[in-house]
């Protein structure tokens, strides 16, 4: 599971230690990081940041750095990609089951899906990948792309 979840990533598209304070700072620079490789349209970062603000993506994990999965409607995708960031320091998301809770991320998959099926199985691989503790900690630790690909391939 984690080996596909490694090559579905792109790879131009990870960001490694970034040090942000906002949920809505992290999105913003992986979409512009799509946009700039020509993944999303100029309206994709405004539409995640408004679907995370209704539908929130934070994932509890029962640990200090959760996972979040943003992404929004396939109008605002030109081709299929996924973003990751890892952050210095966690920031916080509105918990997906408890909206009114928040929980601390120091990961970040931003999904720029196009297809509406393949989303699912996207989010199974994300969702496989995480529920191991040595995955998340070497998420945290990773440095370079290719620890990355040590860690999840």
């Amino acid at each position: 599971m984690a080996t596909s979840l490694f090559n579905s990533l792109t790879a131009d598209a990870i960001l490694l230690g970034v040090e942000a304070k906002t949920n809505e700072e992290v999105i913003r620079l992986l979409a512009s990081r799509l946009h700039q490789l020509g993944y999303v349209k100029d309206s994709y970062a405004d539409a995640v940041v408004k679907r995370e603000q209704s539908m929130p993506t934070g994932l509890p994990l029962e640990r200090a750095d959760n996972v979040a999965v943003p992404h929004t409607d396939p109008e605002h995708v030109l081709k299929a990609a996924i973003a990751m960031a890892t952050l210095k320091t966690p920031v916080d998301f509105a918990n997906m089951e408890d909206p009114d809770e928040t929980v601390g991320v120091g990961t970040v998959f931003l999904l720029a899906i196009n297809d509406k099926d393949k989303q699912i199985e996207t989010l199974q691989s994300i969702m496989g990948a995480i529920q191991s503790p040595e995955i998340l900690d070497g998420l945290k630790l990773a440095q370079t792309t290719d620890d990355l690909k040590k860690l999840l391939g």
